[in-house]
């Protein structure tokens, strides 16, 4: 595996050119290439964009620090530098696969071992489905043979084709145990304390998180909790990080913080919550009192005013959409689309710094959101509420909010969820909100 360091290569073959290979295939299952194939993985599949799984690792980049982006950045010009690639599709170009923690200063500590402070991998192999067609992607960093490269893309079709799925998917493992943090009283004490320093000037609003540790009942399988979650939320973004041996990140998040094509920038506001109904009236009636709500307009607006804040400085234009009610299986979410023009052409991690965290899962104003969270909150929320997503040679790119989301190894996962903390605020509300955001993890676990 090719290893290359934040800045610099810790290999000294930064020169080496990346050698890519590609080949057409029939329709193929994803769900037997993640069982035929093991870690490092990952999963990307948007609801309306070309899915891909990836895996192996002909390279990896790692950083740490304030400046991990800008760290990042630099090093995957080194590794795009010289490509060697064949032609095909643009959605089957190499790309790195990866996320970042929530906090610049993440330890990879359990349950979060193997997942750095920033962290991507450029596949050895990337399978690819576009609208009609699946493609196979082989990648490497100066081989000593580019023909080798055939030779990988050819054996790998093999394996491929002979990969089918392990009967139908099988049942969630099931969840035995539970252990929540915080509790609901001390929960109702951090909501409380926030409302003071929102009363007091300090803040406009913070978003605390909780986090659900669980026990199952049998090892947990990867392939099915994908396919469980394709099946349950197919207008979410459903996301798959497994970066070596150990733990796996994986969800479903409604929430895209930002995806670039050139200078057209996609971004969406997501923020002001409520339950679904046991009947359609029900429903509507809520989805109607959400729209009327003062309480979560003004969260929701924060959030909005903020993405269109945070996004001006590289923009010729920023378009905001109409405010809608986002439906979800468990939750509903007022959101509001947002689009920009950029004056120049901007590498998507450029952007992807300058909105995390959003307000949605951090706060206003940021510094004093982020100093209440980690003074408030007793987990690592690790690479919880955090960007994943990918990038290619030419800067583009696509990220999403790691929401909705858990970190599991064998038998063992934690869930996490959190909910906006504004002035009027009432703890027992908010609770029954994040209990409600538990739900697609809980729902393919149990």
């Amino acid at each position: 595996m090719e290893s290359l360091g934040s800045g610099g290569d810790a290999s000294g073959r930064g020169d080496a050119p990346l050698v890519t290979r590609r080949r057409e295939l029939d329709a193929v299952s994803r769900r037997a290439v993640l069982d035929a194939f093991g870690p490092p993985r990952a999963v990307w599949t948007p609801p309306d964009d070309p899915s891909f799984v990836g895996w192996g690792a002909a390279a990896t980049l790692s950083a740490d620090g304030r400046n991990r982006l800008t760290q990042l950045q630099v090093s995957a010009d080194r590794l795009f530098a010289h490509i060697d690639a064949d032609d095909a599709p643009q959605g089957t170009r190499p790309r790195l696969v990866g996320g970042i923690s929530f906090h610049d200063a993440h330890q990879p500590d359990p349950p979060w071992t193997g997942f750095d402070s920033a962290r991507f991998v450029l596949p050895q192999l990337q399978l690819t489905w576009t609208d009609d067609s699946a493609w196979l992607t082989a990648n490497a960093v100066g081989p000593d043979d580019p023909a080798a490269v055939d030779d990988r893309v050819e054996d790998a079709l093999a394996e491929i084709e002979d990969a089918t799925p392990s009967g139908r998917i099988s049942e969630p493992p099931g969840v035995t145990s539970r252990k929540r943090c915080p509790s609901r009283e001390r929960w109702r004490e951090q909501v409380r304390a926030a409302i003071d320093r929102i009363s007091g000037g300090d803040l406009q609003k913070v978003v605390l998180a909780q986090s659900l540790s669980v026990e199952l009942e049998r090892e947990l399988s990867l392939p099915d909790v994908i396919a469980r979650l394709d099946i349950a939320y197919p207008d979410c973004q459903r996301f798959l990080v497994q970066p070596g041996d150990g733990p796996v990140f994986f969800g479903a998040t409604p929430e895209r913080l930002v995806s670039v094509s050139g200078r057209t920038v996609e971004t969406v506001a997501l923020a002001g919550s409520t339950g679904r109904g046991d009947t359609t009236e029900e429903d509507e009636w809520l989805a109607a009192e959400l729209l009327d709500s003062k309480k979560d307009i003004h969260e929701h607006e924060l959030v909005a005013d903020a993405v269109r804040t945070q996004l001006s400085p590289y923009a010729s234009s920023v378009q905001t959409g109409q405010r809608t009610v986002r439906k979800l299986p468990t939750v509903q979410h007022l959101q509001t689309p947002i689009t920009a023009e950029l004056d120049d052409a901007e590498h998507v991690l450029t952007l992807v710094e300058a909105l995390h965290p959003t307000p949605a899962v951090g706060g206003l104003p940021p510094d004093a959101a982020w100093e209440t969270i980690k003074e408030t909150e007793a987990f690592d929320r690790g690479w919880y509420a955090s960007p994943v997503g990918w990038f290619d040679a030419a800067g583009d790119g696509a990220f999403a909010v790691g929401i909705r989301s858990a970190v599991a190894e064998a038998d063992r996962a934690t869930l996490f969820a959190g909910a906006g903390i504004v002035a009027d605020s009432d703890p027992d509300r908010e609770w029954d909100e994040v209990q409600l955001k538990y739900g697609p993890m809980l729902d393919a676990l149990e």
